[in-house]
């Protein structure tokens, strides 16, 4: 029996979809099991590129059941946009399952983003105001509404005049907006529960009985380490837990059911969104290595934003690996280096005291770290058509073994383009 968790080793935006869809094609269940609709998964195939945001990365494999697990914050609006997309594209239609126990992302959760990310101006948190903070925070208040209240009016009306109670206050006297009645929320979410019906099930009982009978099964991941809000760059996170130790909670499978964890490494360093980032280039530096990055350059998949790029971060890789308990390592995107001669790598930081550490700080110091890069020979050559780990070039051989020396864990995948089939295995 095989349940590995796909994660990202970083800040997110290390190719952890591409990776999904390929391992999907030897798998009979993916799995989503955190965050909601303000990441996307970029995946290229037959039928075109997809970003997906809600929908787990397998649909495109006819014979993998989908599932949104609890621990998910459900955009529905975005999940019936992304079926109605493949049906489009003439993708045949994907096995969904969502779970009863999944929590719904209102319109008011998204109002409040927006609101607040208003209200807090030059202090904001860079959020992608799809709602998700002010979701996971009803949630832990205990103020969320679950898929299965859509099917129950009474049940429902009770629940959002409850939730409804505190946030009025807000609206009308933090953010001077009118107060919402629930009953105006009721027909949408009714409808909602409605079109989400045929997929509703109870999921952590059918992942049960496919780990029971050895069958394998992703979890796929949102975003990457450093934006775990436990061990990441807090307060610049996101609300959900992006490690492997949440993914058996997340889908509801017990906590040994998980045996292999990839961690999604890129072969330099992007970042969506505020927070420090050590490794950050400007200029004319950061210009080309964001316009060769990926299929189509370094921007937000579901925003559009101009990703932050640097150098490669051996000290924010080693620690993500770490904090995942990652077993192995699939590194995205070494083909986008191609173009230097020498390519810099940072192996350390330098603290504000003048320190040198190998160890990711805490958030109080990490502000004031600075890099301290060392270079390694380029190959300076196209990679895309290298389809085994002898045609890489000795150059490209040695960085991918420098980043498994520095990051303390075997790469046993590497990419080298946005297709299924640039993939190499080692």
């Amino acid at each position: 029996m095989t349940v590995t968790a796909i994660v990202g080793a970083n800040w997110g935006d290390e190719g952890k979809g591409k990776m999904t869809d390929v391992l999907a094609a030897g798998s009979s269940y993916v799995v989503r099991y955190q965050g909601g609709s303000n990441a996307g998964h970029t995946i290229i195939n037959e039928y075109g590129k997809f970003a997906l945001q809600m929908l787990p990365s397998g649909v495109f494999h006819p014979g993998v059941s989908n599932v949104i697990g609890p621990g998910v914050a459900l955009d529905v609006e975005t999940l019936l946009r992304e079926l109605e997309v493949l049906q489009e594209k003439g993708v045949p239609a994907p096995r969904i399952f969502v779970s009863e126990r999944v929590q719904v992302v209102l319109p008011y959760h998204r109002l409040f983003d927006q609101l607040e990310e208003e209200r807090l101006g030059a202090r904001s948190f860079g959020s992608t105001r799809r709602g998700i903070a002010p979701f996971y925070s009803d949630k832990y208040a205990k103020l969320g509404i679950q898929a299965g209240d859509l099917l129950n009016r009474d049940r429902l009306e009770r629940r959002l005049q409850h939730a409804l109670e505190s946030k009025n206050i807000l609206l009308q006297h933090l953010y001077g907006q009118e107060p919402i009645q629930a009953a105006s929320l009721i027909p949408q979410l009714l409808d909602w529960g409605t079109k989400l019906r045929p997929y509703l099930r109870d999921t952590t009982a059918l992942l049960h009985k496919a780990w029971a009978n050895g069958e394998s099964i992703l979890l796929e991941s949102q975003l990457g380490a450093l934006r775990d809000p436990d061990h990441g760059i807090y307060p610049h996170s996101t609300s959900s837990s992006t490690l492997a130790g949440f993914a058996p909670v997340g889908a509801g499978l017990p906590p040994y059911a998980v045996t292999n964890i990839l961690a999604v490494v890129k072969a330099y360093s992007s970042c969506v969104g505020a927070g420090p980032f050590v490794v950050e280039l400007d200029g004319e530096q950061a210009d080309e290595l964001r316009r060769r990055g990926g299929d189509a350059g370094e921007y937000g998949a579901v925003t559009g934003r101009p990703r932050r790029v640097g150098w490669f971060d051996a000290v924010a890789t080693r620690y993500g690996c770490r904090i995942q308990g990652a077993t192995a390592i699939a590194l995205t995107n070494l083909d986008v280096l191609g173009y230097l001669e020498k390519i810099p790598v940072c192996t350390s930081y330098e603290l504000a005291d003048g320190t040198v550490t190998d160890a990711f700080p805490v958030g109080a110091a990490l502000d004031d770290c600075k890099p301290r890069l060392e270079y390694m020979d380029g190959w300076h050559c196209d990679l895309s058509d290298c389809r085994s780990w002898d045609d890489l070039p000795a150059a490209a051989q040695r960085y991918v073994a420098f980043i498994e020396e520095a990051s303390h864990v075997p790469v046993t995948h590497v990419s080298i383009g946005p297709r299924r089939e640039q993939l190499i295995g080692r």
